[in-house]
């Protein structure tokens, strides 16, 4: 017997037709996946299963009955929760201020803060009891926000939960916590929707699974009887080549960046390295040994680092992200909604920003020009969605991110600084984006990439920097990197020579 029944939801925005006339079906204390390329509706359809969005037209048929969710509230009053793929904290607050702000337990007209940090533990301790619920949410990792809202939504006892990308910013070894936990509360009679990007996760999780692809709901298999190279076909409609990096073999050119016994205070401390044009250094690390943290301060955005880093030949001292810009860097950030775009500006704007007076004559800009490059990138990369002047928190999470990577292109950076740059994107746009590295590299560029997918990292780095706690622990030639003994060196169960 079915929990939720879709029928013949439909939902426009401005531009776009995200759902049409879905219909599909969610069997009580199952795991059904939902899966399909960015844009093709998923997250619009959980997202109107919460009660965030209202559907233009449909029915949701909830315990054989029809019900309308005019909210968020309404839906968890119904046992619907939802854990977001993209974050919705407030971040200036605690972690437990964000846990119980829909019930903050009072002593007498204040808030009690000992019931409240109390009540925020009970919430973390069956998904990460490590997690200080006295700091301010904005001061952790994504990872751990991550952790954080997955906590929120299991511990108010929902009878269904919505999983949007539950591990997109989550290691191999969280994510396997966070599947454990799955499996317990379905054991307890909880169902699960999970929209994943990774087949593999889905396929070894899910009971059922559904695939979407422009807004149509075009089929559920049995997870036991489907395998990846099936769902990709009916994802995409096509077969999926292999992609096999032509840059591997390319001959390397002059150094582009060096580092060198770059230090920043409680964060990491004396990495060296250098990259070379046409070369893809891959940094491989635990969640908190220091990747991103270095790619931001080589950006200019870490005030407190020291050591030197040298660009083109010269030892520069880079103090903020225009200063970067300008000496030919760009970084595509971890989180990509906080830190990589404007969400309230368009697409267009996005693109142009580090542009703009390229772009302009006498302080105006080109409208020609601007349109002009516009149509170039977006046709380069493929973006699809309502157009330049859609706004860019409008376009799915895959479109986004190429938002992000096409602004370093037009910009022509010769040294880019890749972090999670596949993260919440399809198998399609995964598959391009890892072309466009191979082709940036062949040209000349020279690349760090920083991922949690280990199989990432391997199949596109000419070499491997293994971090640990803030520390090099090792660099790996291409051809001695292979997964167990990069996991082994992460872990701190081999040592290895840097």
């Amino acid at each position: 017997m079915s929990i939720v029944r879709f029928e013949e939801i439909t939902k426009r925005f401005p531009g776009v037709l995200a759902l049409d006339r879905v219909t599909l079906e969610v069997a009580r204390g199952s795991v059904h996946g939902l899966v399909g390329e960015n844009g093709a509706g998923k997250s619009t359809l959980g997202r109107v299963l919460a009660g965030i969005h209202a559907p233009d037209r449909g029915r949701l048929i909830v315990d054989g009955r029809p019900v309308r969710f005019d909210s968020p509230l309404d839906a968890l009053r119904a046992g619907i929760g939802i854990v977001h793929q993209e974050l919705a904290f407030c971040e200036n607050m605690t972690v437990a201020e964000n846990l119980c702000l829909d019930a903050l337990p009072a002593a007498g007209p204040l808030v009690s803060r000992a019931r409240l940090r109390r009540r925020a533990r009970e919430l973390l301790a069956p998904i990460a009891p490590e997690i200080d619920v006295t700091r301010r949410i904005g001061e952790l990792p994504i990872s751990a926000r991550q952790l954080v809202q997955i906590a929120a939504a299991v511990g108010r006892g929902a009878r269904l939960i919505v999983f949007d990308e539950p591990t997109s910013s989550l290691s191999e070894h969280e994510a396997r916590r966070l599947h454990e936990l799955i499996r317990t509360v379905q054991a307890g009679g909880v169902t699960c929707m999970y929209i994943s990007h990774r087949l593999g996760e889905v396929l070894a999780l899910c009971d059922a699974v559904s695939v979407l692809r422009d807004g149509l709901h075009v089929g559920a298999v049995p997870a036991a009887e489907a395998d990846e190279d099936a769902l990709v076909r009916m994802m995409i409609g096509r077969e999926l080549g292999e992609y096999f990096p032509e840059h591997l073999d390319a001959p390397r050119g002059e150094v582009r960046l060096r580092v060198a016994g770059l230090t920043s205070p409680e964060r990491f401390a004396d990495v060296s390295f250098e990259v070379r044009a046409g070369e893809v250094l891959g940094l491989a690390g635990l969640v908190g040994s220091g990747r991103s943290e270095i790619a931001q301060a080589i950006f200019g955005l870490d005030p407190r680092v020291s050591g030197e880093v040298t660009v083109g030949g010269e030892v520069r001292r880079i103090g903020s992200p225009h200063r970067a810009i300008a000496l030919g860097l760009g970084l595509v950030p971890e989180d990509r909604k906080r830190d990589g775009l404007v969400l309230s500006m368009s697409a267009r704007a996005n693109l142009t920003l580090p542009l703009l007076e390229r772009l302009a004559t006498l302080g105006w800009i080109s409208a020609a020009r601007e349109r002009g490059l516009i149509e170039q990138y977006f046709r380069r990369l493929s973006v699809r969605g309502a157009g330049p002047d859609a706004l860019a928190g409008a376009l799915s999470g895959g479109n986004q991110q190429k938002i992000v990577l096409a602004r370093w292109l037009a910009a022509q950076c010769r040294v880019l600084l890749l972090d999670e740059p596949t993260r919440g994107v399809d198998v399609g746009a995964k598959a391009e984006i890892h072309a466009l590295i191979g082709e940036l590299a062949r040209d000349g560029a020279a690349v760090v990439l920083i991922s949690s997918e280990l199989p990432e990292v391997l199949n596109l780095s000419t070499r491997v920097l293994v971090l640990r706690q803030g520390r090099t622990v090792a660099e790996l030639p291409r051809a001695q990197a292979d997964q167990e003994r990069v996991m082994r060196l992460m872990a701190g169960l081999e040592r290895g020579a840097a």
